[in-house]
């Protein structure tokens, strides 16, 4: 029987456990999946050293960047786009770190486009948005990202306005803000200039519908929430953890 699991901290709202042990059951595998929930990433080495039979794991927020100085031979797509979200452990214990946030975004969206303009606002720049950033590019959208830091490069919530919202018809949510439990928050942008041209993607899939979607469909946009996301996500995890070692 081998192991799977989820790193990350304040881990609770995840369906990533449901999905695979789901997908176990309905299988017919012995295999199983957990989360282990560290509040510091130096508990990482801890939870290999005490979880021998474990094969793979799934890294979520806040460590898909900072896990990389923990990772042996890291893929060439999660190297350029600079973030890791899933762990292959071989069979002599190195570390391979992947990043199959991009694919299953770019599986996602492709129900969803085209768009008359090829303008992209990605609200939040950790590690989530990095892989959403790097799928954009790859499509050839203009890409603007949005922080409350100013930074170069960078434009701040404050900054936006009806101009900015109207030419950018794709607008992503890559932070946490709506996620269970506190499925009241939601990103600070002006909604009323969000308008029927508008495509609203949410990372969250749990609520399934968020504040920040709710807001936009009000304003007559089509919305998405990240669970189809998630779910091509790990089956791309899945296959990757199932691979013969190299």
């Amino acid at each position: 029987m081998d192991k799977y699991g989820l790193i990350g901290n304040n881990i609770d709202y995840s369906f990533s456990k449901t999905f695979f042990n789901s997908k176990f059951k309905k299988e017919e595998r012995t295999d199983s999946y957990e989360n282990f929930d560290i509040p510091d990433l130096c508990q990482f080495s801890e939870v290999l050293r005490k979880n021998p039979k474990l094969k793979g794991l799934n890294v979520t927020i806040p460590y898909k960047e900072s896990i990389i100085k923990y990772i042996d031979i890291i893929d060439s797509n999660a190297r350029k786009i600079g973030a890791i979200n899933t762990i292959k452990i071989t069979d002599n214990g190195k570390l391979i770190g992947y990043n199959t946030d991009y694919i299953g975004f770019k599986e996602s969206l492709k129900n969803l486009l085209p768009l008359s303009k090829k303008n992209a606002l990605v609200l939040g720049t950790g590690g989530a948005s990095k892989a959403i950033v790097y799928v954009l590019k790859f499509l050839n959208y203009k890409v603007t990202q949005v922080s409350r830091v100013k930074k170069e490069g960078i434009t701040t919530y404050k900054e936006l306005n009806k101009e900015l919202i109207i030419e950018h018809q794709l607008i992503i949510n890559c932070t946490p803000l709506g996620t269970f439990p506190n499925v009241d928050e939601y990103p600070n942008i002006p909604y009323q200039y969000i308008t029927k041209n508008h495509l609203i993607f949410d990372l969250i899939y749990n609520p399934l519908e968020t504040m920040f979607m709710k807001l936009s469909k009000e304003q007559g946009a089509r919305v998405s929430n990240g669970l189809k996301m998630l779910e091509y996500q790990a089956e791309e995890a899945w296959s990757i953890w199932k691979a013969k070692n190299i």
